[in-house]
C-alpha cells in the first residue's frame, strides 16, 4: 500500500501492445514542498495533469528526472507551463539535452524506432533557467545519486528510506508468484559502470524502492541484489550468444536465459501482451550487451564465458 502522500500515475500507452503498468510518474507532498517523479512522454502529459488537478496539486516545486528518455523526461517542457515555480532536476549530462532536444530526439527513434517514438510524442524543450542539478535538497530531505549504467545521464533519488531508482536495476513487472525482472541495457553499456552504480545503492540500504518500470516494492536491497546478480549472468549469455545472425541470436539468447535465470523465466506469468512487450525490450537489452562484450580483449571474453 502506497503513503497517502505518495501517488503513482499510471501513464498507459494504449496504442502500444503490452504498454500498461509499464510507465508512471511520481507525485510526493513532503513537509510543504510538492515533487514529482519522471513526468513521462508528451503523449500523456494531459492524463497527467487532470491526475495531478484531482489531487488538488496547485503547485509543483521539483520535477526530478532518474534519467531523459523520452519514456519519462520528453514531455518534461508541458507540465512548465502549468507549473512554471518547478525547478527541474537531472543528471549534469542530461541538461544541455533537455534544453536542447533535437539530438535526444534523434537518438530515440534509433533505439525505439519510428512507430515507438511517435506514440511517445515529440520531446519539448526546458527553458535553460530552469533545469538543473543538485546533490542535495536539504529542506525536501532528498539527496541524488549519479548512477550510469543504464544511461549515462541516469540519477537515484533517496529520501529516507524511499529509493527512486529509475531503471538502475532494471524492470521489473508484477506475477502471480515470485519476481519478475530483466536488466535493462540499451547502448552504451559498461558492465563495470553499472554493476558499480547498483553497489552504492546496495549501501545505502534503502528499505523501499520505486522502479520506473515498475511499481513501489517495500523489500528493495532483494530487488537490488536480483539486479546485481542478474547483470554478469545476463552478459555471460550476450558471450555465449556471440557470432550469431541477430534474428537467431536473440532467440538462442532467450533460450539461454531461460535455462539459467529462474528471475527471468517469470515471464511465463506474465500477461500476453505485456510478455510480448517484454520479448521486444529483450532485442533492446542485447544490443546493449552485445556492444559491450564485443570490445572485450579475448582474456576478458574467457572470463565471462560460463564455466
Amino acid at each position: 500500500m502506497l503513503p497517502a502522500s505518495l501517488h503513482c500515475i499510471d501513464l498507459d500507452q494504449p496504442a502500444l501492445e503490452g504498454f500498461r503498468e509499464f510507465i508512471s510518474a511520481w507525485f510526493l507532498r513532503r513537509a510543504g514542498f510538492n515533487l514529482l517523479v519522471d513526468p513521462g512522454p508528451k503523449s500523456t502529459i494531459p492524463h497527467l495533469i487532470s491526475q495531478l488537478d484531482r489531487l488538488g496539486v496547485d503547485r509543483i516545486d521539483y520535477v526530478l528526472l532518474t534519467h531523459i528518455h523520452i519514456d519519462h523526461a520528453g514531455g518534461t517542457g508541458e507540465p512548465l507551463r502549468t507549473y512554471p515555480e518547478a525547478r527541474v532536476v537531472c543528471h549534469p549530462e542530461g541538461i544541455r539535452h533537455l534544453v536542447a532536444p533535437e539530438k535526444l530526439w534523434q537518438g530515440s527513434r534509433k533505439v525505439l524506432g519510428a512507430a515507438m517514438t511517435e506514440a511517445y510524442g515529440e520531446i519539448l524543450p526546458v527553458p535553460a533557467k530552469q533545469v538543473d542539478y543538485a546533490a542535495e535538497i536539504p529542506e525536501a530531505g532528498l539527496r541524488a545519486y549519479l548512477t550510469p549504467g543504464h544511461a549515462v545521464h541516469h540519477v537515484c533519488y533517496l529520501l529516507g528510506d524511499l529509493l527512486f531508482a529509475g531503471e538502475a536495476a532494471g524492470v521489473r513487472c508484477e506475477c502471480p508468484a515470485g519476481i519478475y525482472m530483466r536488466p535493462a541495457t540499451p547502448p552504451r553499456f559498461i558492465l563495470e559502470v553499472a554493476l558499480d552504480s547498483l553497489d552504492r545503492m546496495i549501501a545505502l540500504r534503502p528499505e523501499r524502492m520505486v522502479f520506473a518500470h515498475y511499481g513501489l516494492v517495500e523489500n528493495a536491497l532483494e530487488h537490488l541484489h536480483i539486479g546485481r546478480e542478474q547483470l554478469p549472468l545476463w552478459v555471460q549469455g550476450a558471450v555465449a550468444t556471440m557470432g550469431m545472425e541477430p534474428g537467431r541470436r536473440e532467440e538462442a539468447f532467450f533460450a539461454w536465459l531461460q535455462k539459467r535465470d529462474a528471475i527471468y523465466r517469470n515471464i511465463r506469468q506474465l500477461p500476453p501482451d505485456i510478455a510480448a512487450r517484454e520479448k521486444i525490450f529483450l532485442g533492446n537489452t542485447l544490443r546493449g550487451m552485445s556492444d559491450y562484450v564485443d570490445k572485450l580483449p579475448a582474456d576478458r571474453l574467457r572470463d565471462l564465458l560460463p564455466h
